[in-house]
């Protein structure tokens, strides 16, 4: 009896708790059992005091529901709640808030994790530059990985084993060679990382998580929150930028995104984009209202929750819960600590770049093919890219508070529409795969992709929700022109529905208030107040024909109605 007790206990202990397993950005995996009503912020407690982290703020949470559409994990709501799928869940530690100034991070831990996700935004394709910038960062990864350059250890074409980009070039590989073998020789670790960072934080698409969307006309385009502002990316042009001082409100209703700005005090300009399906929409306003609120804010105390739309009552309520980013580079220089020791990857095979010691990446498409597919889809896009946009390019400057002295500097020299690179911004361009762990190789389901597996576990990932080049290719550019046709006629379709939606509800929500106006106004004249207009409604002939012939017998009704439900309760 008393073990039956006991097995039934640990049996209810067990429903009680699930399996968390988060994959962190050195591509390692920490697993954890949760109570089932576990909050998020716990689960990130616990990642950090794993990873002997204490500049959090910057990091957050991500997990990819069955639809493939990408979520932060919200820490004031349960997990279970958030999560669509079943346990045991599967999660990712990402820099949710990129640091405005990197370099000014108060720990190495924090810039070390800071530089795993920007090396991973550099394979993925989301940081996108130009060959000159690609080379030297490049090679800054060469270094921290494998240290100075030894003719013994590094044969001939030794960088073309590691994957830094989703495209490589031999030219470009050579580059990369002779800067590391020139110009970096005596760096530690350490300090190829710290110039890595100072070199990224210059880039345009710095701290770029790209929201694929597409403007008023069609044309596709990226929206991105980066420390500095909100970003649109459309070909290789950065054609609009607007600082967190000057966004006054974020709005969304379906697909549709609204971006609200005062460029000057006489200048009011608004933004439309369209997202793939309404969940992406919500997500993009979401991280939108938590960058704003993160970035601008002075005191986390002046977070206030923001509704999704004006149009009575109808919308999502959001409320961003952390600190914002000056509190945070407050608190962190109050740390006083040792430095924790760091555990770098270096040649440990990697999801996001894999190691020297493993060889090269093979790929069943030859690299000139895969180059001139590369091409023909960039003339295609190109030939979008170059008919009209949802609003004139307008020129413009960085400037915030938050941005280094040298980063400002160089943004004002330059004009609004910013080129970002040699190449159309696309992150869904890489075909490659990402590599999985030995012990999970038999889990992984992959799918071919022109000639190039490409695992599930990258989709969801990384490309949730953008289409890949592949599925480009096989469409050929004149049914992605038709087929972004369609869906813009059937945008506008979406925008007369929703209009007719607005004013039968503004219909509904009078009708209403003129109902509840009316009751008001009949109780008060049948009551005994004695107000001088109410005394001369009373007095009208209307309202006595309506008194002696409506309200009365009406009145007369309901007290009969109610004195039998009395003698049937009281009966009883």
């Amino acid at each position: 009896m008393m073990l039956s007790r006991l097995m039934s206990g640990s049996v209810r202990n067990l429903e009680r708790e699930y399996m968390c397993t988060v994959r962190l950005l050195d591509d390692t995996e920490y697993t954890c059992s949760i109570q089932r009503d576990a909050k998020g912020q716990y689960l990130f407690d616990l990642i950090c005091h794993h990873l002997n982290l204490l500049e959090k703020d910057y990091f957050g949470i991500r997990y990819v529901d069955p639809d493939k559409q990408r979520h932060w994990l919200e820490f004031t709501k349960s997990i279970s709640k958030q999560m669509k799928s079943q346990p045991p869940f599967i999660m990712c530690l990402r820099v949710k808030f990129y640091p405005p100034d990197p370099a000014a991070l108060k720990e190495e831990i924090t810039r070390y994790l800071v530089f795993l996700q920007i090396k991973r935004d550099l394979y993925h394709g989301r940081l996108l530059c130009k060959t000159s910038d690609a080379a030297m960062l490049a090679a800054y990864i060469l270094q921290a990985e494998i240290g100075d350059y030894d003719p013994g250890k590094h044969p001939e074409g030794y960088s073309s084993k590691f994957q830094f980009f989703p495209k490589h070039s031999e030219k470009l590989e050579r580059r990369i060679a002779e800067i590391h073998k020139a110009e970096l020789i005596g760096q530690t670790p350490e300090t190829a990382e710290l110039k890595f960072l100072q070199k990224a934080q210059m880039l345009e698409t710095y701290g770029v998580d790209p929201h694929p969307c597409k403007d008023v006309s069609g044309n596709p385009a990226f929206l991105a929150f980066t420390p500095f502002g909100f970003v649109v990316l459309q070909g290789n042009k950065r054609v609009h930028f607007l600082k967190w001082n000057e966004v006054t409100k974020l709005k969304f209703e379906g697909k549709t995104f609204h971006i609200y700005a005062n460029q000057n005090e006489d200048k009011k300009i608004i933004l439309t984009y369209f997202a793939p399906t309404p969940e992406a929409c919500k997500h993009l306003w979401k991280c939108g209202v938590e960058n704003q609120a993160f970035y601008k804010l002075e005191k986390s105390s002046q977070v206030r929750t923001v509704s999704s739309s004006n149009l009575f009552f109808k919308g999502s309520r959001f409320r961003y819960s952390g600190r914002v980013a000056k509190e945070v580079m407050e608190q962190s220089a109050k740390i006083k600590r040792e430095p924790p020791e760091i555990h770098r990857a270096g040649l440990v095979p990697s999801r996001s770049c894999p190691s020297i010691t493993h060889g090269p990446r093979l790929s069943s498409v030859p690299r000139t093919r895969r180059r001139a597919v590369h091409i023909s889809i960039m003339e295609g896009l190109e030939s979008l890219r170059d008919s009209a946009h949802s609003t004139p390019v307008r020129s413009m400057s960085h400037g915030d508070s938050f941005i280094p002295r040298s980063r400002s500097q160089a943004m004002d020299s330059g004009d609004g529409t910013a080129l970002i690179s040699d190449e159309t911004y696309s992150p869904s361009d890489s075909v490659l795969p990402t590599p999985v762990a030995e012990h999970s190789l038999e889990l992984a389901v992959s799918r071919q992709i022109n000639g190039a597996t490409r695992s599930i576990e990258e989709e969801k990932e990384s490309e949730a929700g953008t289409p890949a080049v592949g599925d480009m290719t096989e469409l050929g550019m004149d049914s992605i022109v038709k087929s972004i046709g369609r869906e813009a006629a059937l945008s506008e379709t979406e925008q007369v529905n929703k209009f007719v939606l607005s004013v039968l509800r503004l219909l509904l929500v009078t009708i209403g208030l003129l109902f509840v106006l009316l009751l008001l106004l009949i109780i008060l004249t049948e009551s005994d107040l004695d107000i001088a207009f109410l005394r001369d409604i009373r007095q009208t002939p209307e309202f006595e024909q309506f008194h002696y012939e409506y309200f009365c017998p009406l009145r007369r009704w309901f007290a009969c109605k109610l004195r039998w439900v009395g003698g049937l309760l009281i009966n009883k």
